[in-house]
């Protein structure tokens, strides 16, 4: 009998949506109330995550979504870099599903 593993879902503070663990950015507030991107899910904190969807980032900034999950005050730059991070997750996937033949290969 083969056993399935358990996915774990998260649930993204935008969109209210849940998610598997994998799909999702760990965005992470430290006791010194430092708040950061946890691109590894481990950092200790308190976190809270966002899909990686170019749409959700966007919306995250325009609602401040990060200041009311963690209570405290976030600097828009924070945002502008996580919007900058998703964009760059989402362009990084979009080239691993994409698949060349001998001839349109790019010249190395």
């Amino acid at each position: 009998m083969v056993k399935t593993k358990k996915v774990p879902l998260r649930k993204s503070v935008v969109s209210n949506a849940q998610f598997p663990k994998k799909e999702l950015l760990r965005i992470v507030c430290n006791k010194a109330g430092e708040i950061s991107i946890d691109p590894t899910g481990k950092a200790s904190g308190r976190g809270a995550y966002i899909a990686i969807k170019n749409d959700e980032a966007l919306q995250a900034k325009q609602r401040r979504v990060f200041d009311r999950v963690f209570q405290t005050t976030i600097a828009d730059n924070f945002y502008d870099e996580l919007i900058l991070y998703v964009d760059h997750q989402v362009e990084r996937e979009k080239l691993a599903t994409v698949t060349y033949s001998i001839d349109d290969a790019p010249e190395i």
